[in-house]
């Protein structure tokens, strides 16, 4: 991709802000810790008769567990009921299992100042997950290449408001099916050294991404420690099959994070109403997080949550909606009281552009994201059109929120300073506050100042060419693309990786389906 030059020169107090944001940049923290609490909005008594419907759905109708005979023989072992595929639980048998999942753990980065930390208050921003098309305003919508894909994960580590690489941040369509999980694995390693997701879409191709991520690390401390998550999706309603589960099962052996997540498309996968899916998205999660416990106990995991609308006119999904956003908030009481971190989706919208429909339906569900206590907010940056387009300028409008977020997650500090007292004493009654020394020593880092957003007068962004926010995203990510520098990379371990994948590229034919 040939990438424009700025064709704007900073100056004033643009000037000072691009610089205030490199300033913050370097000092970047790897991770949030949030300083507001949830926002709890089911009584206990209400609680209950969700999980109650839960244990109901689990003990009467079940479970299916589709090509995987292993998992049928371990929830045998355990003493859940199976009847062929078909797996029933008694009430309480699930929670009691989950009793030797962590709480939190570490995800290792190999920069280790960027290790992030999953579960009890931390905030974890990672960008968009398995779009098969990619778009920007230059060239529009089209099918992703790994050019693509490594472009994004530049974005992603030039970002200050991101804190984990991600995974399938778009697909490569112009490498094989079944050899692109060692190009995005490596991708994420060499341009990144943040966290990142394996591969899920097929056993042998999650065994790949762990023993890549073994030679990143050394075998002894992966197995040891968290190195690589993978994120797995129920085939909802009520079925995990064998493609997902034998990829779980993969990483819990070898002591990496499974992320296990329900797409409850209210009316097609799931009920129409709120609670329903809420239920189902408990009992499905519960199963699946159980059977990592029975692979290997105490092994991380994380409950996940993917809460969608549809339109019962169309019957197309919907995203960025009321009913899911209030779902994610009591999905994240549900997660607290089974002592699990919780992954939940964030800037997520059904607009094909990115326009005021994308940031209001993205702002929307990433609030309830961070309102409703997610440790890992999975589709940070980038997602459009129902996550079947990535968006290079949406990627940065959303890095641009995420900034925000970390502002707001931080809560109010009450101190001396912040109480001002003596800021009163020196400007009396009556008069302004901007050259106050109180003043002067905290403007710097009393506001967070957004790169994107425009705050001159009406005339000065007139002559300026009277951009929106659409434009000046796309000057953005240019800018970042053309200023990236990668993070250094043994050389040795460079090595080891691409000869691993010459080796697995050369044993298997191209499959492109």
């Amino acid at each position: 991709m040939t990438l424009a030059e700025p064709t704007r020169t900073r100056s004033g107090r643009a000037a000072r802000r691009a610089e205030r944001a490199v300033t913050r940049a370097v000092g970047a923290v790897p991770y949030i810790m949030r300083g507001i609490p949830t926002y709890d909005v089911l009584s206990e008594e209400n609680l209950l008769r969700i999980e109650h419907a839960a244990d109901r759905i689990l003990a009467e109708t079940g479970i299916d567990f589709r090509d995987d005979d292993e998992a049928i023989e371990l929830w045998k072992k355990a003493g859940a009921h199976v009847d062929g595929i078909r797996v029933r639980f008694e009430p309480g048998m699930l929670r009691e299992i989950l009793k030797t999942a962590p709480s939190e753990f570490t995800q290792h980065a190999r920069n280790p100042a960027n290790s992030v930390q999953i579960g009890g208050k931390s905030v974890v921003f990672a960008p968009a997950y398995g779009s098969p098309f990619v778009m920007d305003l230059d060239r529009g919508r089209r099918f992703g290449t790994m050019e693509d894909f490594t472009n994004f994960v530049k974005l992603g580590q030039s970002s200050p408001w991101l804190h984990h690489s991600g995974g399938t941040i778009c697909e490569p369509t112009d490498i094989a099916v079944n050899k692109r999980h060692l190009d995005m694995v490596y991708a994420h390693v060499k341009y990144s050294d943040r966290g990142f997701l394996g591969s899920v879409t097929a056993p042998e191709r999650a065994e790949d991404s762990i023993e890549m991520a073994r030679l990143v690390f050394g075998h002894e401390f992966a197995d040891q420690n968290c190195v690589i998550m993978a994120n797995f999706n129920v085939n909802s309603p009520l079925v995990w099959d064998g493609t997902m589960t034998k990829g779980m099962r993969a990483y819990a052996k070898a002591g990496q994070a499974v992320v296990l997540v329900p797409f409850i498309l209210g009316g097609a996968m799931g009920p129409v109403t709120t609670a329903g899916a809420i239920a189902q998205a408990l009992a499905e999660t519960m199963a699946g997080c159980a059977l990592i416990q029975l692979v290997r106990p105490g092994a991380p995991v994380v409950f996940g949550n993917f809460l969608s609308s549809m339109s019962l006119r169309s019957g197309s999904p919907t995203f960025g909606t009321p009913e899911p956003a209030i779902g994610s908030m009591i999905i994240g009481q549900l997660a607290r009281r089974l002592n699990l971190p919780l992954r939940c989706s964030g800037n997520f919208t059904n607009s094909k552009l990115p326009d005021a429909q994308a940031m209001m339906e993205g702002t929307m569900s990433m609030m309830a994201a961070v309102q409703c206590g997610a440790n890992y907010v999975l589709h940070s940056a980038g997602f459009l059109d129902g996550l079947l387009s990535m968006s290079y300028e949406k990627f940065v409008l959303d890095t641009d929120l995420c900034g925000a977020m970390h502002a707001y997650l931080k809560g109010v500090e009450i101190d001396e300073n912040a109480l001002a007292v003596d800021a009163f004493a020196e400007v009396g009654p009556g008069n302004h506050f901007f050259g106050c020394q109180h003043t002067l020593k905290n403007y710097e880092t009393a506001f967070w100042d957004s790169e994107l957003s425009d705050n001159e007068p009406y005339e000065k962004w007139e002559a300026a060419g009277e951009e929106d926010s659409a434009s000046r995203a796309n000057r953005l990510w240019k800018k970042r693309l053309a200023e990236y520098q990668a993070p250094p990379l043994d050389p040795g371990i460079d090595e080891a990786l691409q000869d691993f994948m010459s080796t697995r590229k050369k044993a298997v034919a191209d499959q492109w389906y």
